[in-house]
């Protein structure tokens, strides 16, 4: 998130009316529902860590046990196991 000026978008009038309820302090404007991202969808994470997911997965559908995958993918067993267990539901 970066901010940006009220001074330099918006009118004096706003600024005015908007220092009366919060004189110097930060406020956060909401995106438009219309205009909101879904989690990741801008950096791509999503899609790294499904298919990071699906690696996992299918290590372990040949024969490569979860402590093995856990310290192969830096994660907790019981993360692991979330992830084949949630993979095993989607398939």
């Amino acid at each position: 998130m970066q901010y940006t000026r009220a001074n330099a978008v918006l009118p004096r009038e706003l600024v005015a009316l908007i220092q009366d309820y919060i004189d110097g302090e930060c406020i956060y404007i909401p995106r438009k529902a219309e205009n909101k991202k879904a989690w990741g969808e801008s950096t791509g994470t999503k899609q790294e860590l499904s298919k990071r997911n699906i690696d996992i997965y299918e290590d372990f559908l040949c024969g490569i046990p979860e402590n093995q995958l856990a310290e192969r993918y830096f994660l907790s067993e019981k993360s692991i196991q979330r992830i084949i267990t949630a993979m095993r539901k989607n398939k």
